[in-house]
C-alpha cells in the first residue's frame, strides 16, 4: 500500500480528517483545557486490510504518535505507511515466559507518556480494540482520570468473523461469551440450550507469554468442565479467523474429550452450538399475552371515548351557544 504524495505530513491535517470523518477532529485538548494530549483507541479488525475502518484511518493518519499491537506483519506495514513519522509497535514489550499483565501494563505506561508529552496519540490494537485488550481500556480509564480527552473507536473482533464464517445468528438461540481461563477458574455457568464461545482456548491456563506454543496442563481441567456439561458427542468447533486476503478461516471439528489431545494454536476460539432445544415457559407466555391485550383493551377504550368526544364537540358548542344567547 503505498500513499499519494502531499497525504501525509509530519503536521497534523484537519482537512484530511473533516474529509473522512464528516466533522473537525479533536485539535489535542481535554475538555477542561489544561492538557494538549489526547487518546484515540482504534481496532485494525482481524484482516487489517478490509477490516480497517475509514474512521480509524483518519486518526491514525492525524496522530503526533501510533502506538500498535498487531498480529501479522501486513498490517504493521499499513501502519507505518499511514503514519511513517509517529508509528512505533509496542509487540517489543512481550518477551519469552514473562507474565502478560506486566507487559500490558508497561503499554499503558508508554500510552501514558506520550499523553503527558502533549500528543494526539492513537493506539491501535488488532481485533475489536475493546475485546480482551486490557491496554486499551486502562489507557482509557488512567488518562481520563488525568484530565485527558480519551475515547474508543469499535473495530471487528474474531467473534464478528466467527458469527459469518460459521453462520452463527447469537439472536436465535443467544450467546454466551467467556474467555477460557476466567470460565474455569470463576465458576461461570452455561446454558447448553444456547451458543457458548470460549476464546482464548489455546492458552487456557497460562499466564504468560510463549513465541512458540504454551503449555496446556490444564487442558483436561476445561474437558472435565465441559464433559459435566455436554454429551461426550456434541459437537464442537476449533475456529481461527483468516488473517490474510484470500485465505480460508480454520475451521475444526472436535469434540470435548478430543481438547485434550493434539496442539492448539493460540489464535483459536471454541464455538459450542446448542446441545439443546431451548424450554418456553407457558405461564411467563400465557401472562405476557394476557397484559399485551389488556393494553389494547384499554387503548381500544379510550381511542373509543376520544372518538365520541370529538363526534359530540360540534353538538356542545352549540349548546354553549344557545346558552350565552339565553343569557344575553
Amino acid at each position: 500500500m503505498t500513499e499519494h504524495d502531499g497525504q501525509h505530513t509530519n503536521q497534523p491535517d484537519p482537512s484530511a480528517a473533516e474529509a473522512a470523518l464528516g466533522a473537525k477532529p479533536a485539535e489535542g485538548s481535554s475538555p477542561n483545557g489544561k492538557h494538549k494530549g489526547s487518546l484515540v483507541v482504534v481496532g485494525t479488525g482481524i484482516r487489517t486490510v478490509g477490516h480497517l475502518t475509514m474512521e480509524a484511518v483518519a486518526w491514525i493518519k492525524q496522530a503526533d504518535k501510533v502506538l500498535y499491537v498487531v498480529g501479522d506483519p501486513v498490517a504493521a506495514l499499513m501502519l507505518k505507511e499511514l503514519n511513517p513519522a509517529g508509528a512505533e509497535s509496542l509487540t517489543g514489550m512481550y518477551a519469552e515466559g514473562k507474565q502478560r499483565i506486566e507487559t500490558y501494563n508497561q503499554m499503558v505506561e508508554r500510552t501514558l507518556e506520550c499523553l503527558r508529552a502533549g500528543m494526539l496519540t492513537c493506539m491501535a490494537c488488532y481485533g475489536h480494540p475493546g475485546v480482551f485488550v486490557y491496554p486499551s481500556h486502562e489507557s482509557i480509564r488512567r488518562a481520563r482520570a488525568e484530565g485527558y480527552s480519551a475515547r474508543m473507536l469499535p473495530g471487528i473482533s474474531s467473534e464478528d468473523c466467527l458469527f459469518a464464517d460459521l453462520g452463527v445468528d447469537p439472536g436465535i438461540s443467544g450467546c454466551q461469551s467467556y474467555e477460557a481461563t476466567d470460565f474455569l477458574l470463576n465458576g461461570r455457568v452455561i446454558d447448553p440450550s444456547s451458543s457458548v464461545v470460549l476464546w482464548q482456548i489455546g492458552v487456557v491456563g497460562d499466564a504468560t507469554f510463549k513465541a512458540s506454543g504454551y503449555d496446556l496442563s490444564a487442558m483436561p481441567l476445561l474437558v472435565e468442565r465441559l464433559l459435566a456439561i455436554y454429551p461426550a458427542s456434541h459437537p464442537m468447533y476449533l475456529y481461527e479467523a483468516a488473517v490474510f486476503h484470500g485465505c480460508d478461516p480454520i475451521i475444526r471439528p472436535i469434540t470435548a474429550a478430543e481438547l485434550a489431545y493434539g496442539p492448539l494454536s493460540p489464535g483459536y476460539t471454541l464455538y459450542i452450538p446448542p446441545a439443546y432445544q431451548t424450554r418456553s415457559d407457558p405461564t411467563t407466555y400465557y401472562r405476557m399475552n394476557a397484559m399485551i391485550a389488556a393494553k389494547h383493551a384499554t387503548s381500544g377504550a379510550s381511542i373509543q371515548l376520544a372518538r365520541i368526544a370529538t363526534l359530540m364537540r360540534p353538538f356542545a358548542n352549540a349548546g354553549s351557544a344557545r346558552v350565552a344567547s339565553a343569557v344575553r
